[in-house]
């Protein structure tokens, strides 16, 4: 085995590469993945006839340069996703049916397939039975809703 690594260094880089990128995967934070990205460049030094320091010193610059220069990019892409609402939180937006008169103190909505409580976010507007409303706010337990805008979009 250790003729094979002599006569082909080559495939010690490769086979570095393979297990820092398979213990990548198990870690997902992109430092591994960069060194195995180094340790292929670093393979494919010693197949052209590189020498040991020059393959070493290759990896550490090509490791160092993409943990630097490419991995702060690429994390911020992965981790500027939209952020997922949920509980209460995630209702708002929704659209609602008024089960009964909703008014600035009372009413009753159907939003997400329940029924709420529900009151109007403006002093003076009555919301009539079966009209379609929006839920502009979640105050404790109740649906903070105005009329729908445009009711055609549906839930």
């Amino acid at each position: 085995m250790t003729e094979l690594i002599q006569d082909n260094p080559w495939v010690a880089w490769a086979a570095l590469a393979v297990v820092l990128a398979v213990a990548e995967v198990l870690g997902l934070d992109l430092v591994l993945l960069m060194l195995a990205v180094g340790a292929g460049v670093a393979a494919v030094a010693s197949v052209i006839g590189a020498p040991f320091w020059l393959c070493m010193a290759v990896f550490i610059i090509v490791s160092a340069a993409l943990l630097v220069l490419a991995r702060p990019p690429i994390v911020a892409r992965l981790h500027a996703g939209p952020t997922v609402r949920s509980g209460t939180s995630g209702l708002v937006g929704h659209r609602a049916i008024a089960l009964t008169v909703v008014d600035e103190r009372d009413g009753r909505v159907r939003l997400a397939g329940e029924e709420w409580s529900a009151r109007t976010a403006d002093r003076g507007t009555v919301i009539d039975p079966d009209a379609d409303v929006l839920v502009v706010a979640i105050d404790g337990a109740t649906a903070v809703v105005t009329p729908d805008p445009d009711p055609r979009k549906g839930p």
